[in-house]
C-alpha cells in the first residue's frame, strides 16, 4: 500500500512515500525534495537605548513551514503570528509564509544579544541576528570649582559622564584651544562611567577663562553634549599710573589715572602727595581712578602715590611730577645750528678715521707681500748651495 502526501507545486514540495511490504523500519523510505532552497536570512540590528528595534527574518522558498523568533534566553517571542512571550513591549508588525518581522520598543542594555530565526523545516534551520544597543551618555558634570580659587594654588577639574555604551570620548578645551586631559573608564553593570581629569596651577591670566568638558560617542551623533564652567581667580590688586601730558607747563589741564586691576575689584583708588594728603583740594580733584589738577604751577612739584587694595592685599605706584615754565622752555629751546655743526664735525672725524686706516691696511699688506718676496729668493739661494763632500 502506498500514501502520498503533497502540499504545494511538485518543485517545492517535500513528498512522503511509505512503502508497506512488512513490519521491518528498513522497509519504509522517506525521500526530501526542495527542502534545499529553504533557508532564513536575517541582518544584525544597532539601536539608541529607548529606541526601536525591527527584527527582521526573511525565506526566499517557503512550503507553508512556520518562522519563530526567539530571543538571547531561547524564550520563542513569536512563533508564526502567534505571541509567545508577555512582554507588552514586544509586537507584531508582519508575518507571512515568506517574513516574520518583529519589534520590541524602548529597548534596553539587557535586551542585547543573539537573537535566533528558526524555519521549521526537516531538520530545522537558522539564522543568527546581534542585536547592539547603544548606551546614551548622560551630560557632563564639571567638578572642581565650587569656589574662587587663589593666585598660585593647584586646581584640579573632573568632567564625568555615565552610561555610555562603548565608553564614551572627553575632550577638553580652555576658551578655543583643546587641552589634554588624563581619562578613567570604569564598568558600571552593562555601561560605563567615563572621567577625565586636568591639573592646573592657576594664575591671574586665568580668571574669566572658560573651560568645556566634551562627550563624544556614536550615540549622539554630530551633536555632542557639552559644558561649560568658568574659572574664578582672586588676586592682589596690580597698579600702575598713567600720565596725560609728556611735558607740564604752568597753568595747563593734567591728569593722572590709576590704572589698577585686581579681583575681588579693589577699593577706590586713594591719592597721595609727598606721603601725605593732597594740599589743594580745589585744584586737586579725585574723580574715580583719576586725579585731576586743573591748572599747574610750581607749588604742585613733588611725589603722587595711588594705592589699590582688596582682602588679598594692596598694591601702589608713584609718579614724580616736575611743572616747567612755558617761558623758560622757549629761551632754552635747542640751537639747531649749533646741533648741526656738532653733526657735520662728528661726521668728518669719522671720515678721517676710515681714510687712515685704509691706508694703513694698505701699507700693512705690500710690507707683507715684500717679506714674502725675500723669503722665497732666500730660499732658492739655499737650495743651490753645492754639497761638500767629506
Amino acid at each position: 500500500m502506498v500514501w502520498i502526501f503533497s502540499s504545494i507545486p511538485p518543485a517545492f514540495a517535500v513528498r512522503l512515500k511509505f512503502i508497506q511490504s512488512g513490519n521491518s523500519p528498513k522497509d519504509q523510505v522517506i525521500s526530501l525534495q526542495g527542502s534545499q532552497t529553504q533557508f532564513p536570512i536575517t541582518q544584525n540590528v544597532t539601536v539608541v537605548e529607548g529606541s526601536t528595534a525591527n527584527m527582521t527574518c526573511r525565506v526566499d522558498y517557503n512550503d507553508n513551514t512556520s518562522l519563530q523568533w526567539s530571543n538571547p534566553a531561547q524564550q520563542t517571542l513569536f512563533f508564526g503570528d502567534k505571541k509567545a512571550l508577555r512582554d507588552n513591549r514586544i509586537e507584531l508588525v508582519r508575518a507571512s509564509w515568506k517574513e516574520l518581522t518583529i519589534s520590541i520598543s524602548d529597548v534596553t542594555l539587557s535586551d542585547e544579544g543573539q537573537y535566533t530565526c528558526s524555519l521549521f523545516t526537516m531538520p530545522v534551520k537558522t539564522s543568527k541576528a546581534f542585536l547592539t544597543v547603544l548606551g546614551v551618555p548622560a551630560k557632563p558634570e564639571i567638578t572642581g570649582l565650587s569656589r574662587p580659587a587663589l593666585e598660585g594654588e593647584d586646581v584640579t577639574l573632573t568632567c564625568t559622564t555615565s552610561g555610555s555604551k562603548p565608553a564614551a570620548d572627553i575632550r577638553w578645551f580652555r576658551n578655543d584651544k583643546e587641552v589634554q586631559g588624563q581619562k578613567e573608564v570604569n564598568a558600571t553593570g552593562r555601561s560605563f562611567t567615563v572621567r577625565s581629569i586636568i591639573r592646573l596651577k592657576v594664575d591671574r591670566k586665568d580668571d574669566g577663562a572658560a573651560y568645556t568638558c566634551m562627550v563624544e560617542h556614536i550615540a549622539l551623533g554630530s551633536m555632542p553634549y557639552q559644558v561649560t564652567e568658568v574659572l574664578e581667580v582672586h588676586y592682589a590688586p596690580q597698579v600702575e599710573i598713567v600720565h596725560s601730558v609728556i611735558v607740564p607747563q604752568e597753568g595747563q589741564y593734567f591728569k593722572l589715572e590709576c590704572v589698577y586691576k585686581g579681583n575681588p575689584l579693589p577699593e577706590p583708588a586713594l591719592w597721595k602727595k609727598d606721603g601725605g594728603e593732597l594740599p589743594d583740594v580745589e585744584r586737586m580733584i579725585v574723580e574715580g581712578r583719576d586725579l585731576i589738577i586743573t591748572t599747574l604751577n610750581k607749588t604742585d612739584n613733588g611725589t603722587y602715590r595711588c594705592e589699590a587694595s582688596n582682602h588679598l592685599g594692596t598694591s601702589s605706584d608713584e609718579f614724580t611730577l616736575y611743572v616747567y615754565d612755558p617761558n623758560a622752555l622757549t629761551q632754552h629751546s635747542p640751537d639747531h645750528a649749533l646741533i648741526g655743526g656738532v653733526v657735520a664735525v662728528v661726521v668728518f672725524i669719522t671720515l678721517c678715521f676710515i681714510i687712515v686706516l685704509g691706508r694703513y691696511l694698505a701699507r700693512h699688506k705690500d710690507i707683507t707681500r715684500e717679506r714674502q718676496e725675500m723669503w722665497f729668493i732666500s730660499s732658492r739661494k739655499t737650495l743651490a748651495l753645492p754639497i761638500i763632500t767629506l
